[in-house]
């Protein structure tokens, strides 16, 4: 910082509004912002997506006022000619923006190049942490980072003296009730700025997925610590129990929806876990749904944006351990939720072609194995979540998908694949009762495709799974199937889910 000057302004991308990069000490600054066309058209994204970071610009812009200049232009690159001022940047959130914030200094359109704020854990402290790993695990860095920013802790051992109430956290849904009947989320308030911002999208005509709707995730400071204290105080404690359940009818249960303002950098990862902290210590919340939900920040979260670094930028390219060659079909690709006919299937793809957005369960034990047990490209599939879903950012899905759902990498973020047949779904879910499918059928026309799918990936995968501690078993279990051919040629011919 010595060599900057005191009056440079602050370039801030789309993914950094928050007051962890305008606040501070560099709460003096102009705030440059940037509207750039060409990377709204860039790719097929969410027209919800589209409509929150348009909206979070445009709030940021009106927010800070006198301090902000919003630009519309073609490119980034156009605006800071435009500009005409050599601006600071914090370190972007994807490689290839990184790779273009260093093109631009070196053109001297760029000052400087601040490390990012918006996390809890800085970059080189977990190249540190990282070390010589060759596999990691997140259980180890969530540890870690409990006795780092002293969360959940007394004195050098865990709050209850377990680090990890996942077991208790595992509950399926209440049978005899359509919904968790909790309270609803917050929801914010569409303003005249959202209005301009659902014009000027219809007039631009971008090839989008998905359907307008209205705005249900924050996009200021504000709504994110208005959605903060909702949470809190009237969800987290039901949070816990049922957080891996799924639900037709509640599609937001009582997860907290606060993704979108920590991807969106308006809500710090640390307020959220100091919040729920607190309910836990004022014996507002229990330990085991503050602690499942502090592991998802603090933990997972942070994991996934380190990791994405730590394994460069070839981490998607270069992983098909599988070798999974089958393209997105296009009722997937174009969200035709209604060309599905199982309930699973169909519900969590109605709510990415609906919100944007499914909870973490829908995402990897519905969609993911499905995936998975398909063999669908996984360097498609990743550029699909990470387009079709309103917090899916560049950084959010490679590890994700690539490394946890589909386990493409070979074993070096999860320890095993995750997928399961039929029987996970009807405990964990209300969707199978009135089914075309049934849950417990291999064979016939109303053959789940996850029974039976569960059933083929593990032959198709055999030697892999037969080594693995923690899925030999599985295979054990598949070779004293008496009807396995059939599940076999009826799932290789399989047009209809």
């Amino acid at each position: 910082m010595a060599q900057t000057r005191d009056d440079t302004p602050l370039w801030l991308f789309a993914d950094q509004l928050g007051p962890a990069t305008y606040g501070g000490e560099h709460a003096h600054r102009e705030v440059l912002l940037v509207e750039a066309t060409s990377a709204l058209a860039k790719r097929r994204y969410h027209r919800q997506k589209l409509h929150l970071v348009l909206s979070a610009l445009r709030h940021a812009a009106h927010d800070l006022d006198d301090r902000a200049t919003l630009l519309h232009a073609d490119t980034y690159s156009d605006a800071l000619h435009q500009f005409k001022r050599p601006v600071l940047v914090f370190e972007p959130t994807s490689h290839a923006a990184e790779k273009f914030v260093h093109r631009l200094r070196n053109n001297g359109l760029i000052a400087d190049i601040l490390p990012t704020p918006t996390f809890a854990l800085p970059r080189k402290d977990f190249q540190e942490w990282a070390g010589q790993r060759t596999r990691f695990r997140m259980e180890d860095f969530y540890r870690d980072q409990r006795r780092r920013f002293d969360v959940l802790m007394e004195g050098k051992d865990p709050v209850g003296n377990r680090w990890n109430y996942d077991e208790d956290n595992r509950e399926p849904p209440p049978k005899k009730q359509k919904t968790l009947d909790v309270p609803a989320p917050y929801q914010p308030r569409e303003d005249d700025i959202d209005e301009q911002v659902r014009r000027d999208l219809d007039q631009m005509d971008l090839d989008t997925v998905g359907v307008d709707g209205p705005r249900l995730f924050a996009v200021t400071p504000a709504e994110a610590k208005r959605a903060l204290t909702r949470f809190v105080e009237h969800r987290l404690p039901a949070f816990g129990r049922y957080e891996d359940a799924i639900m037709a009818q509640d599609w937001s249960m009582s997860h907290s929806l606060l993704s979108v303002p920590l991807n969106l950098g308006v809500l710090h990862p640390l307020d959220a876990v100091e919040a729920a902290e607190q309910a836990y210590r004022d014996n507002q919340a229990p330990l085991a749904a503050v602690e499942g939900f502090i592991r998802q920040i603090l933990g997972w979260r942070e994991y996934m944006w380190h990791l994405y670094w730590h394994f460069g930028p070839d981490y998607t390219a270069d992983n098909n351990e599988l070798n999974a060659r089958a393209p997105l079909p296009d009722w997937w690709a174009d969200l035709d939720a209604d060309a599905v006919t199982a309930r699973c299937l169909h519900n969590a793809l109605a709510g990415v072609r609906d919100r944007g957005w499914n909870h973490h369960i829908q995402r990897l034990m519905v969609l993911g194995s499905h995936a998975l047990q398909r063999g669908y490209r996984p360097d498609e599939l990743t550029d699909w979540f990470a387009t079709a879903y309103v917090d899916g950012f560049r950084w959010v899905m490679p590890t994700n998908v690539v490394g946890m759902s589909q386990h493409a990498d070979g074993g070096l973020l999860a320890t095993k694949p995750y997928t399961s047949g039929g029987a996970y779904i009807n405990k964990m879910s209300d969707h199978c009762g009135d089914c075309a499918f049934d849950p417990k059928k291999r064979v016939g026309d109303d053959a789940c495709p996850f029974t039976a799918g569960y059933w083929a990936f593990t032959h198709k995968h055999r030697d892999l799974l037969s080594r693995n501690n923690r899925t030999r078993r599985s295979v054990s279990t598949m070779d004293r199937l008496t009807d396995l051919e059939a599940v076999l040629e009826q799932e290789s011919a399989r047009d209809r889910f």
